[in-house]
């Protein structure tokens, strides 16, 4: 799972088998070792009706609604997102593979690129 924040936006990019698992589990996680300690984020499942966040300790938590999850390891849809009151946007997303190859990333459990083919046919 990647993170990226960029002043009050959270944005959590999923590989297809942490959907799966999201859907399976409900729950994902993911760390980053820093010298101090440890960097934790983790998206949940939860019984509310918008996607809401929380920092706890040296963990960001974040949760989606159970009905959005439902079926989303299968279907089409490609992001989920929603908007705290204090302005803080949430959106977690599927991972696309990128449209030009880049050796040195990993990109094997990724979503296929939904222009993959336009791309290629563009060539």
């Amino acid at each position: 799972m990647k993170i990226r924040i960029n002043g009050d936006s959270l944005r959590l990019r999923l590989s297809q088998t942490e959907v799966r698992d999201l859907v399976r589990d409900g729950i994902v996680r993911s760390a980053c070792q820093f010298p101090q300690g440890e960097f934790l984020y983790q998206l949940a499942i939860h019984d509310a009706d918008k996607i809401t966040a929380e920092v706890q300790h040296s963990t960001i938590n974040v949760y989606v609604p159970r009905p959005w999850v439902a079926g989303w390891d299968e279907d089409e849809r490609i992001g989920l997102d929603s908007r705290e009151s204090n302005g803080l946007y949430i959106l977690v997303e599927k991972d696309f593979q990128c449209l030009k190859p880049r050796p040195q990333e990993d990109e094997t459990d990724l979503f296929p690129h939904p222009q993959a083919d336009e791309a290629n046919h563009q060539c």
